[in-house]
């Protein structure tokens, strides 16, 4: 008669790798969920946003503006003031704001935002008609500021 191998430990260790290999699939599912609508232009209520103090915010009282968000150690941020500026030379009638969180935290806390870089569009009355968090693509910003501009 043969004896068998020791078979002891591999059933646990299989057991850490099928752990590991659920978590990490879990992490990247959660991930592609958070960033899945990132970069998107959502509209907003002009109604309930009309209750934010935007008077320090430099808002243009003749045509909507654009407003982001960015600090100095916000890689992304430079990104979207690239997209920012195109649009707004490409539109030619819309104002353009970039306002350091760090600077001006206060402003931050009025409009909640969270994460950088947020990117807010307010038509000439001042109130808030889309918000995006991460790097809007161009072709958004101009459709959301299209009927602004009628």
């Amino acid at each position: 008669m043969r004896a068998e191998p020791a078979r002891e430990g591999v059933g646990p260790l299989i057991a850490a790798i099928v752990a590991i290999v659920a978590a990490l699939a879990l992490a990247a599912v959660i991930g592609w969920l958070l960033t899945y609508r990132a970069g998107d232009v959502r509209a907003t209520d002009p109604k309930t946003s009309g209750d934010v103090d935007t008077s320090d915010l430099g808002l243009s009282p003749s045509g909507p503006t654009v407003v982001h968000f960015s600090a100095s150690w916000c890689s992304p941020c430079t990104q979207v003031r690239r997209v920012v500026n195109q649009v707004c030379d490409d539109l030619g009638e819309v104002a353009h704001v970039e306002i350091d969180m760090d600077a001006n935290p206060s402003a931050a806390r009025r409009l909640s935002v969270l994460s950088l870089p947020t990117t807010f569009i307010f038509d000439a009355d001042g109130r808030q008609r889309y918000r995006t968090a991460g790097v809007p693509k161009a072709d958004d910003l101009r459709s959301a500021l299209a009927p602004l501009l009628a």
